[in-house]
């Protein structure tokens, strides 16, 4: 049996303000294309399939485009719901698809298989949705008192799986959306399911299974040759750009996982962050640039005046301005507090002010002049009063 484990879609999600449909379409278009000219047999989406638990219709116009078409090559998809989705939205609708399309949304379902079957027999999928502690602990009263974490729950979760496992034979396979111990993170894009290392699900709880297609991290993940997450299709941050995008393609024979292979998927637009001064960042050097999304990170000791606009006429498509001045990381650090409380003269808090608005930069010497010629025409007026 041939798998196609793929996970994160998050169909509706922006990027800066700018909508992702149309780019999120032409990539699982090219997943289709994947899966019709690689015989794919089933097709796992493990979670986070919409961004939000109320998405917009035309989110839901993607998804049944991109199911109607990945049903039209003969592949199976096994679907799960992710921190994202709302798994009663996505529940209700998996009552309107077409045969050979399964949502798997239900907690009490967890030991109860998706069975395929090829020239070797049986291939049981079990499906762990997203699992909130506190919502989803009730259903096992037995053991609620002791599942108080995510990774206990998801720990509990894979028992049931385990269970499954020797109640049916045969191979397995289990989707879940989790956060597992070890994975590399994109920072400030994974939305938090985890309260320190209590939420991270250790990878021996993950054991049993002939192969595990995990979800939830957008950058493609090896925790064993078994487990794995795929990432999303599409980049949806600046600190995913030099992440691969794609799927892993799994094989089981009749002994059981027989390989692993990744299929890339393109990139609609190319991600670039450009760091300088303002000036190197619209220097020519950069015009192969145009058609990126682009994050520009000037390095001017001050701000620049429109520094968006400017930028847009050379990077149509720049999406993100951050300053960060040169030098910054190297200034006082004491707090602004800090320094106006040892500031003696006027002219020192001034300068400490400078110095916190700026990332460390004081006034120029043509700066510190005219402070001065204002500081001393104060003087002069206050001595007429």
């Amino acid at each position: 049996m041939r798998i196609l484990h793929t996970s994160d879609w998050h169909i509706g999600r922006t990027f800066h303000g700018h909508s992702t449909l149309a780019a999120l379409a032409d990539v699982l278009d090219a997943l289709v294309a994947q899966v019709r000219e690689n015989a794919v047999d089933v097709v796992i989406v493990a979670g986070d399939v919409f961004d939000s638990a109320t998405p917009a219709a035309s989110a839901y116009t993607l998804l049944d485009d991109a199911l109607l078409a990945l049903h039209e090559t003969g592949a199976t998809v096994v679907m799960t719901s992710g921190n994202h989705d709302s798994a009663a939205r996505l529940g209700f609708h998996s009552r309107l698809l077409r045969d050979g399309i399964h949502v798997l949304t239900d907690p009490l379902a967890i030991a109860t298989p998706i069975t395929l079957h090829d020239e070797h027999g049986p291939v049981h999928f079990f499906g762990i949705p997203y699992l909130e502690p506190a919502i989803v602990r009730h259903h096992w009263a037995d053991a609620e008192s002791a599942l108080r974490s995510q990774a206990q729950v998801m720990t509990h979760a894979m028992g049931l799986v385990r269970e499954g496992v020797a109640a049916h034979g045969g191979r397995s396979v289990a989707v879940a959306h989790c956060f597992a111990a070890g994975v590399d993170v994109t920072a400030g894009l994974e939305r938090e399911v985890r309260q320190g290392g209590l939420d991270m699900v250790p990878l021996a709880s993950f054991d049993g299974p002939d192969y595990v297609a995990l979800g939830h991290i957008h950058g493609r993940q090896q925790l064993s040759e078994r487990v794995r997450y795929s990432g999303a299709p599409l980049h949806y941050s600046f600190g995913e750009q030099h992440k691969q995008r794609g799927s892993w393609l799994v094989d089981l024979d009749a002994g059981g996982l027989a390989g692993v292979e990744w299929l890339e998927l393109p990139v609609p637009r190319a991600l670039v962050t450009l760091t300088g001064t303002l000036d190197e960042i619209l220097a020519d050097e950069n015009a192969a640039h145009a058609d990126a999304w682009v994050c520009a990170i000037y390095t001017d000791a001050v701000p620049q005046h429109e520094p968006m606009r400017r930028l847009r006429e050379r990077f149509p498509f720049c999406a993100l301005v951050q300053h960060q001045p040169a030098g910054a990381d190297a200034a006082d650090e004491r707090s602004y507090a800090q320094r106006l409380r040892t500031a003696v003269s006027d002219v020192d808090r001034i300068e400490a002010f400078l110095e916190h608005v700026r990332g460390g930069h004081g006034a120029t010497d043509r700066e510190a002049q005219l402070i001065r010629e204002v500081l001393d025409d104060r003087v002069r007026a206050e001595a007429l009063v």
